[in-house]
């Protein structure tokens, strides 16, 4: 199983030499943060030389990240919405540099479900096993966000976490965007298969990852993404935990399904 990560890694960033431009980055693994792995690997500053959008967390998972436009969000605890600051550091995120390929306009779902088969149709056709960074942007009659609150060392289990500090927010009627990224099935010992989806409003003070949500006459963007590029800590505690563990089902868990 490690010697199939290593070649995986290996064969996506070799990728990425063909697609300039058009690469995914991803910081860690979502696994090592479920283990717990909550300690930050590159700050903000750097995360923004990546890309100018996507989705992640902070240090000691405080609070959900949200990149669009440049900027970075940091949807927090107590539902509040600031800058994060070009210091804060991130244990996990993927970002890209966004290109819209493909454009939808008028879309409307009932449900969270609704949405992804929307994006999952789109994705299927211009090739199931490309990576995909989506906005979706516009009216959201309702719409259910998470985040949670700063963990403290020792750290737990990322769903052990949430079960205790994990808080949530319904909104109706706004205005706002989504952020989210598609991996192709292949990817589901580095992250996760499917789509992952946060939130920040027009006016950038509200947000977090979605849990439910229903959008209206909403503008559908995708960037195509054929590259892939990951850093990962050299630590002892990075390097001592049990990767190779199958954790889909509390990575189901943690993503509210």
């Amino acid at each position: 199983m490690r010697k199939f990560l290593a070649l995986l890694i290996v064969v996506l960033s070799v990728s990425s030499v063909f697609a300039a431009g058009d690469d995914l980055f991803q910081t860690a693994l979502l696994q090592s943060l479920m283990l717990g792995e909550y300690d930050g690997v590159i700050t903000v500053k750097e995360l923004k030389t990546y890309g100018d959008t996507g989705i992640g967390t902070f240090q000691g998972v405080n609070g959900e990240l949200i990149m669009t436009g440049g900027k970075v969000y940091q949807a927090l605890w107590d539902g509040s919405v600031k800058i994060a600051s070009d210091d804060e550091t991130i244990p996990f995120a993927n970002v890209t540099f966004f290109d819209a390929d493909i454009t939808q306009k008028g879309i409307n779902a009932g449900d969270i479900t609704a949405l992804k088969e929307i994006m999952t149709s789109s994705a299927h056709e211009h090739g199931r096993n490309q990576f995909y960074m989506a906005k979706v942007s516009g009216l959201m009659p309702h719409i259910l966000v998470r985040s949670e609150l700063k963990q403290e060392e020792p750290y737990k289990p990322l769903n052990d976490a949430l079960k205790t500090d994990q808080r949530e927010f319904t909104y109706s009627d706004i205005r706002g965007t989504i952020v989210a990224l598609y991996c192709p099935d292949y990817m589901s010992g580095l992250n996760t298969a499917g789509w992952h989806l946060h939130f920040v409003s027009d006016d950038g003070t509200k947000g977090g990852h979605v849990l439910e949500v229903s959008v209206k006459d909403c503008l559908l963007e995708m960037d195509i993404i054929s590259g892939f590029n990951m850093i990962v800590p050299n630590r002892k505690s990075f390097n001592d935990k049990e990767l190779s563990v199958n954790m889909q089902e509390e990575i189901q868990q943690v993503e509210g399904k």
